[in-house]
């Protein structure tokens, strides 16, 4: 151990009571508190941001291959297109999709004695992977299929559910608007309830069998409103969807689409928690280095007698120097190691608890989801204190211009 890592280790551990320790104690605290601040932040934000868009994903897939129609709504019926299986496949083999699944939508309505519901009932084939969805389902169970006919099931969301009053095994009265203008009443049976928390979906989607909407709009079982591919990596979105499009024999009329642009509101305000998020820990990188600044600049006044002394005795100014960096590295240190075992363990009462709860309307969901990325907990003690001692190497240069004569007769 070298002499300023010896003398930088006693001034930081002595116990005698002064101004200075008062001031180490709060510049201690002041980084234990923005280094949680920031792994909390980053941790909160990766858990809502994850938490949202895989719910979007999960009931709209990645991608969208459709019939083109420029002015067509984002949510709204499809026009048919014939479903391609050499086309299918060849998607299905690309080593970036996890599957792909045929789907359409038709309006309805919901009747019961009481209330009427307008739906968009989106039909799903008998071989279609529910286990996209199985996180959303709150009662009953997917839809069961039989080869003789389509399925007279129906699943509803809680908010559908609740606003007509109905609950599982309930008949409901539902009416389909033909092709040629009439309406075509069906009676069907309430199995499952679902509950997404994004209000786009539970107050406009209701499940059903593929065949049924094919039967009532006249289309042949050859007929589809599209596809949905599903992804391993999100992120690969734009990638996969040009690609899609881009390969031979991809019918002219046909367009694909990611959900980003089916849904670009959602995603630009989970873009905006990216810009909150940074403002957040910038605030907090400042009052920490504020703090150990100030804090540094007290203990190089208090110790003016002290490093008199040393240079007297022929220390150099940078001996000198290393003593209160070291000081400050130790301080900064602790408030490090500190402030990420407070951060890990609040983060780590919210994954058992769930204690801090939120407004589900606007946030899609009820308690406040923790996704915590280790690679980022370095990045944040690395980060502070590479970034503390190359600050802090500004007020140690003080130093350098304090006489001996005079730092000795200071009182």
């Amino acid at each position: 151990m070298n002499l300023s890592s010896f003398i930088a280790r006693r001034i930081a551990f002595n116990q005698q009571q002064s101004f200075s320790r008062f001031i180490i104690r709060l510049s201690i605290g002041a980084t234990i508190i923005s280094v949680a601040v920031m792994i909390i932040t980053l941790s909160l934000v990766n858990g809502f941001q994850e938490t949202v868009s895989q719910k979007v994903f999960s009931f709209s897939g990645h991608i969208r291959i459709q019939a083109r129609q420029p002015m067509k709504a984002n949510i709204a019926e499809d026009i048919p297109i014939v479903a391609d299986n050499r086309l299918a496949a060849s998607i299905r083999n690309n080593p970036a999709v996890r599957s792909i699944q045929p789907f359409a939508t038709k309006y309805a309505i919901l009747k019961t004695k009481e209330d009427m519901e307008g739906v968009l009932l989106k039909g799903l084939p008998p071989d279609y992977d529910f286990s996209h969805l199985q996180a959303f389902l709150k009662e009953g169970r997917w839809l069961r299929y039989n080869d003789s006919s389509y399925s007279r099931e129906i699943v509803l969301s809680a908010s559908t559910a609740g606003q007509l009053q109905l609950k599982l095994n309930d008949r409901i009265l539902i009416y389909f608007i033909r092709p040629d203008g009439s309406m075509r009443p069906d009676r069907l049976t309430v199995v499952g309830i679902y509950k997404t928390s994004i209000e786009e979906y539970d107050k406009t989607f209701a499940l059903g069998d593929l065949r049924l909407i094919q039967r009532l709009n006249g289309w042949m079982p050859s007929e589809i409103g599209g596809y949905e591919v599903f992804l391993q990596d999100y992120r690969q979105m734009d990638a996969v969807s040009n690609e899609v499009y881009g390969q031979e024999g991809f019918p002219q009329l046909w367009e694909t689409k990611t959900v980003r642009e089916i849904m670009p509101y959602i995603f630009d305000w989970l873009d905006i928690q990216n810009t909150n998020q940074g403002i957040l820990i910038a605030i907090m990188i400042i009052i920490a280095l504020i703090n150990l600044i100030t804090c540094l600049i007290i203990l190089v006044l208090e110790r003016l007698r002290m490093i008199g002394i040393l240079k007297a005795l022929g220390a150099s100014n940078w001996t000198v120097q290393k003593i209160f960096l070291n000081h400050s590295v130790l301080i900064t240190l602790t408030g490090i190691i500190l402030g990420t075992a407070f951060a890990l363990g609040l983060l780590w009462l919210q994954m058992e608890t769930g204690f801090v709860r939120l407004k589900e309307e606007a946030y899609y969901m009820e308690t406040a989801v923790v996704i915590i990325r280790w690679e980022q907990v370095v990045a944040v003690a690395i980060g502070t204190l590479l970034v503390s001692f190359l600050v802090l190497m500004i007020p140690s240069f003080l130093v350098r211009r304090i006489q001996p004569v005079k730092a000795i007769r200071f009182r």
